[in-house]
């Protein structure tokens, strides 16, 4: 799920631990390809879109918008289901999204969107999703997490070792899971390769601190939660010396 959300959740008492980050990057500002918005400033006034209020999406927003001195007061931040977000910036109901993959792609693909920004524009190290776990599985089952995590920092090295790689993972993933266009994958995954990264995946300190700094500031939480209530690093630390899978036939 979405790191804010996983915040929330533990703040409010829910029973569960961050112990992997998802991904780094991923997600950016798109706005019509052809309209008036070129720069932030220009999103005075402007409807944006966001998946929901407990995304990192959100509080990318936030910081995009003060960092150019736009007060949040003058856009207004419209929470849509992200498979719906290009049609509705193609018809005019929206003035820009900010989403992860695959959708700014999507707009991009169909020549209705174009990116006003990625989210590493803003937010260095920036990550959105991460792997949450319940605590009765952690603390009953804790090799079976670490298997888990560390098969997850496999993959991640592997799909970062080579661009084929992505393309081998957009097209399976694709036709077997996602229910998505590999076409479209592939364009999320290499274009650019950095536009997501799947490496150095271990949550830290610091940007969760961020994160929850943000989350009090929109009051999207009522209490200053601690890293160590809804942070447990230890499988991410037991899977720093894992190594890329090795695959000698496509999937």
């Amino acid at each position: 799920m979405v790191a804010p959300m996983a915040v929330a959740l533990r703040s409010q008492g829910v029973p569960v631990k961050i112990v992997y980050l998802g991904h780094k990057y991923g997600s950016a500002m798109v706005v019509r390809k052809d309209g008036p918005v070129r720069s932030v400033e220009d999103l005075r006034g402007k409807v944006i879109g966001i998946p929901s209020r407990f995304s990192d999406e959100r509080l990318l927003a936030h910081k995009a918008l003060a960092k150019h001195g736009v007060p949040e007061t003058s856009v207004k931040l419209v929470e849509m289901p992200p498979p719906e977000v290009a049609s509705a910036l193609e018809s005019g109901a929206l003035d820009a999204f900010v989403m992860g993959e695959p959708y700014p792609s999507q707009s991009e693909m169909q020549g209705i969107g174009r990116i006003l920004f990625y989210a590493r524009e803003y937010w260095p190290d920036y990550m959105s999703c991460v792997v949450v776990m319940r605590q009765d599985v952690i603390d009953e089952r804790p090799e079976m997490a670490q298997v888990l995590v560390d098969g997850l920092a496999r993959s991640g090295l592997w799909l970062d070792e080579d661009i084929t790689h992505r393309e081998r993972a957009s097209d399976f993933v694709g036709r077997k899971y996602f229910n998505k266009s590999p076409a479209l994958l592939r364009w999320s995954l290499t274009n650019p390769p950095e536009r997501i990264e799947y490496r150095k995946l271990t949550p830290r300190k610091q940007d969760f601190d961020m994160v929850r700094d943000l989350m009090l500031d929109l009051k999207l939480i009522d209490r200053s939660i601690e890293f160590d209530e809804y942070v447990d690093v230890r499988f991410a630390e037991g899977a720093q010396h894992q190594t890329a899978w090795k695959l000698d036939e496509d999937p």
